[in-house]
């Protein structure tokens, strides 16, 4: 999947959170960009450290509602206040203005502060037009990227089925749930087999 041993044991020791760096994991749908993302923060967590996670989706929204209510400022300084901050899915559609600037006041409040993890279906190549006005866009990217550890992940997703097994006789199983089955079988035509030498003898 396009993973390196090192990069991801060197990000598991959490030492780019004590740089306020951040970590941007991009690839295509189902290839474990969520999965990756827990498991640096949570791999953090064990050093001590504080985590956030929040599905962009659900973050606009928060802000949003917030915004509503009053409480804009103090969910601003309690975000900022967190070590690791976990985008999940982020620019699965384009940002709108509003939260396109919601997003830079994020991202400032922790630039060289503290770390941010964002996961994406897009190559970060691509996020400058999903980001809402170009020159926020450009503000964003600025304090995000530049020092970020990229992981591009690749592959098929891990939410498909499973082929069907191959059991030992060498026929298809087509439940891949009956694996003592398959093993049974498979001692039986072994047996036959072996009768069937002892036979010609």
């Amino acid at each position: 999947r396009g993973l390196d041993r090192a990069s991801v044991l060197a990000l598991a020791d959490a030492g780019w959170v004590a740089s306020h760096q951040n970590v941007l994991v991009v690839g295509p749908t189902g290839v474990g960009k969520t999965y990756l993302a827990c498991a640096f923060a949570q791999a953090a967590l064990r050093k001590g450290y504080t985590a956030l996670y929040l599905r962009a989706p659900r973050l606009f929204t928060d802000l949003q509602v917030a915004r509503g209510d009053g409480r804009l400022p103090k969910v601003f300084a309690a975000w900022a206040r967190v070590d690791i901050l976990v985008v999940d899915d982020l620019a699965l559609q384009p940002l709108s203005a509003s939260q396109g600037s919601d997003l830079l006041e994020v991202i400032e409040d922790r630039s060289q502060r503290r770390s941010t993890i964002v996961t994406s279906q897009l190559p970060v190549a691509e996020w400058h037009d999903s980001l809402g006005d170009a020159t926020v866009a450009d503000a964003i990217l600025d304090r995000l990227v530049h020092n970020a550890h990229r992981i591009e992940l690749r592959g098929d997703s891990l939410r498909r089925p499973q082929r069907p097994r191959i059991a030992a006789a060498g026929t298809t199983t087509a439940n891949s749930n009956e694996p003592e089955q398959a093993l049974s079988d498979g001692r039986a035509a072994k047996r036959a087999s072996t009768k069937a030498q002892d036979g010609r003898k």
